[in-house]
């Protein structure tokens, strides 16, 4: 029995306060309740915020809450507190419930404490949600029920909520959860990448590093822990830990157990020195769709995924849109949208993995990176920039002195000014580094409105042949 199961074994004579009311807050306390537990929504914003289903269920259910502001009587008088990812762990009440010995914890502690099957959790700078999809749709090419979800859109409690029954749950989790995780334990836990991201929250890079490292913190002897051995830090980190049991991928050539790329393949090698080779299907075969690959891969073989529904999954999988997309081709000018790179770790990924002259269209919301990192890749590989957004003067003042900037006011003006510096054989990539708030809802948006205006660009185009 774990500590939230010890502190939930007479639900009724515990007082939870869910603290948001988003996704993940809505599903943990429609769980709490499930439960018997006596529950009450606390959120920041005002009631116009909350959601009509979220009041809905709160009548219905007599369930208390407050909007406009956390009240501490009502922390205080809490036996657990549960937080959204969303939610700063810095707020002074939560100072207060915790030296009072509160327990605070996330939604995915919660969820993750009453879940009978095997988990597969993911995180990473980028490449989670990629990597979370491929491994939960080769589950499913050996006839195995999965569940995928936790950051990627569905939270796990929604699964504990509903009917179905799995056999194994394939989840997505980010820093911000894995700060409140408590005693989160995957049986597969795998790490892609750390690169800057998330410093208006966290103090440091070293504190957001040590965030997604505690993926591995419950685990025991005979789980199985996968990261990125290409990843210095990553590596650098495990090795402090007392070199912790891991299996590696590598984009290079490599004798260790795990998995590396050679030519269009993929080869796994288990403890016991014996090989298996994937093929790399179109889709997924340039970087960073080629690292996310390995580690699904890595991550359903040593999940129980036998070799012929890894090759079957790997052959059906069509990457998740707006993750380096090509949208199409105009006049030899090949146009990617990139639009879920908000941070420069994903940038400097999709730089990394193209091998033509790139014309970036960048900018946004600024997230607190330091646009400096991706000097050495702008300087190698894009012939011409342009910004847009609130970020773009620290974008331009950053990288002014390794490429050509142009600025633009809307994305469409962006669009179009990239198509006059692209020559045939050129790349157009929008790939922002930045959140999408200034300008757009969600970066799916934004990855709409390029995809419209590239579709525009290639109509007048053919009007004009």
């Amino acid at each position: 029995m774990n500590e939230l199961q010890r502190l939930l074994s007479d639900p009724s004579q515990c007082q939870c306060v869910v603290v948001g009311s988003g996704k993940s807050g809505f599903a943990a306390l429609k769980f709490l309740h499930r439960l018997g537990c006596k529950v009450f929504l606390s959120e920041r914003g005002g009631e116009e915020t909350v959601s009509r289903k979220v009041l809905a269920w709160l009548a219905d259910k007599n369930v208390g809450y407050e909007t406009g502001g956390h009240s501490e009587k009502v922390f205080l008088a809490a036996d657990l507190i549960v937080v959204s990812p969303g939610v700063p762990l810095t707020l002074d009440v939560l100072n207060k419930a915790r030296r009072a010995g509160i327990k605070i914890r996330g939604e995915l502690a919660l969820a993750a404490s009453f879940v009978d099957v095997p988990i597969v959790a993911v995180t990473g700078t980028n490449g989670k949600t990629t990597v979370t999809e491929l491994t939960g749709e080769l589950f499913k090419a050996a006839g195995t029920k999965v569940f995928v979800g936790g950051n990627i859109g569905t939270p796990l409690t929604d699964y504990l909520l509903g009917q179905e029954q799995v056999e194994v749950a394939v989840v997505e989790v980010s820093s911000f959860q894995l700060d409140t995780a408590g005693d989160f334990h995957p049986q597969v836990a795998v790490l892609l990448n750390i690169s800057p991201d998330h410093l208006d929250r966290y103090p440091s890079y070293e504190a957001y590093a040590a965030s997604k490292m505690k993926i591995f913190t419950q685990q025991k002897k005979d789980d199985a822990a996968i990261v990125n051995g290409d990843d210095e830090l990553i590596t650098a980190q495990l090795a402090e830990k007392g070199g912790r049991s891991a299996r590696f991928f590598f984009a290079r050539e490599n004798d260790q157990a795990g998995a590396r790329i050679e030519g269009g393949e993929i080869v796994f090698t288990n403890k016991d020195n014996r090989t298996e080779r994937y093929h790399i299907p179109p889709s997924l075969d340039h970087s960073p769709n080629r690292e996310n690959a390995m580690a699904a891969v890595l991550a359903a073989r040593l999940g129980g995924c036998p070799p012929e529904a890894i090759s079957q999954g790997l052959s059906s999988f069509q990457p998740l849109q707006h993750r380096l997309a090509m949208v199409a081709q105009i006049n030899g000018v090949e146009y990617f949208d990139d639009s879920k790179a908000t941070n420069i770790g994903a940038v400097g990924s999709a730089l990394s993995g193209m091998d033509k002259p790139v014309v970036l269209i960048a900018g946004g919301r600024d997230k607190g990176g330091d646009y400096k990192l991706l000097a050495d890749q702008v300087r190698k590989r894009v012939k011409k920039m342009v910004l847009i957004g609130e970020a773009s003067g620290k974008i331009a003042q950053a990288l002014a002195e390794e490429t050509t900037i142009e600025m633009a006011e809307t994305l469409n003006e962006a669009v179009e000014k990239a198509s006059h510096a692209a020559r045939p054989g050129d790349v157009v990539l929008l790939s922002p580094a930045c959140a999408s708030f200034d300008m757009f809802n969600s970066y799916a948006e934004r990855g709409e409105m390029f995809q419209l205006a590239v579709s525009k660009l290639a109509h007048e185009v053919s009007i004009s042949d």
